[in-house]
């Protein structure tokens, strides 16, 4: 019955990534993962499964990997549920609604299905066995770090985000809010606006910021998309290297912005390793191993004075394996 489930649910997947995963169609006796990204094709996301496989294949795992087309908890829960109809030992998670996530999260524990947490997570405690995930409110600060410098220390600043109740996004606007009121008193912060992440909007925020304040000193765009529509909305306006940007994620798009001298430092996370820490996490429950509640994973500042250097180059997002 098991098997038969698991070939029904393989023909009703949503959307998929690099087909059947490492190892598929495997013996009876090798664990199952099924990883649901919080975006299929972001190269976040992408770099995250790259990890993931990697270590899925070192253990000996079956690895599906699965993400919605946008970042949206009706989107994700119908992919959830036709996981959970699988049957898969684990499933390692991002969940995009920190709400919305629980109840089909919990229909997915109630099957006994092991469930890691990586990069965002739900409001409810008990889901998510391990939750592994930058330190973003390190990261947050981080990021005000920087822009002060670039600006100064001095002038009106903003952040452009995503959406409310994203875990990781709201840990960041936290983290930069409070290194700022902490710590550098020269700068007036003009508050966050929200993109849905979508680059369009992220570009319209940007623009309507510059009418508003004009003397508008620095942005800080706590992921990609925010980012690269902030960015293209600076360029349009002239306001290159005069309205300074800080940017969280290294994807190509925002190393291209570095290097164009767009944005003038990015944070980057370390997706891989999440991935990787998933995977290993999720075999260990699924073999009644300890397992580590919370696992932070650290962020690279990345410059265009260092983004060069192999060390660093490592640390970049890839838009596959």
């Amino acid at each position: 019955m098991r098997k038969a489930m698991a070939a029904l649910a393989a023909m009703l997947l949503i959307t998929s990534c690099g087909g059947g995963g490492e190892g598929s169609g495997g013996g009876g006796d090798r664990i199952r993962v099924a990883l649901v990204q919080g975006l299929a094709g972001e190269e976040f996301y992408e770099t995250m499964a790259c990890g993931a496989r990697a270590k899925a294949k070192e253990l000996g795992v079956d690895l599906d990997v699965q993400g919605p087309q946008k970042f949206d908890p009706t989107l994700q829960t119908p992919i959830v549920n036709s996981v959970v109809a699988g049957a898969p030992d684990a499933m390692l998670i991002a969940p995009t609604d920190v709400k919305a996530m629980i109840a089909p999260l919990t229909q997915a524990k109630q099957q006994n299905i092991k469930i890691i947490l990586v990069d965002t997570v739900v409001e409810d405690p008990t889901i998510g066995l391990s939750r592994i995930s930058t330190d973003n409110l390190k990261g947050g600060a981080a990021a005000a770090e920087a822009l002060s410098e670039q600006v100064g220390g001095k002038g009106k600043v903003l952040v452009i985000s995503t959406d409310p109740g994203v875990s990781t996004v709201d840990a960041r606007i936290k983290g930069f809010e409070d290194e700022i009121k902490a710590s550098h008193p020269g700068l007036t912060y003009v508050g966050v606006q929200y993109s849905h992440n979508d680059v369009g909007e992220a570009s319209r925020i940007m623009n309507a910021a510059l009418a508003k304040d004009a003397d508008l000193a620095g942005v800080f765009a706590t992921n990609l998309n925010s980012a690269t529509g902030a960015g293209t909305a600076l360029q349009q306006a002239g306001k290159l290297g005069k309205v300074k940007m800080v940017g969280f994620d290294a994807g190509p798009a925002q190393v291209k912005q570095l290097k164009d001298g767009v944005v003038q430092a990015l944070i980057a996370q370390l997706p891989a390793d999440i991935g990787a820490k998933g995977v290993e996490q999720a075999v260990a429950a699924v073999k009644g191993q300890e397992v580590t509640p919370s696992i932070p994973t650290d962020a690279t500042i990345v410059t265009a004075a260092n983004v060069d250097r192999p060390e660093v180059q490592k640390v970049l997002y890839k838009a596959g394996c």
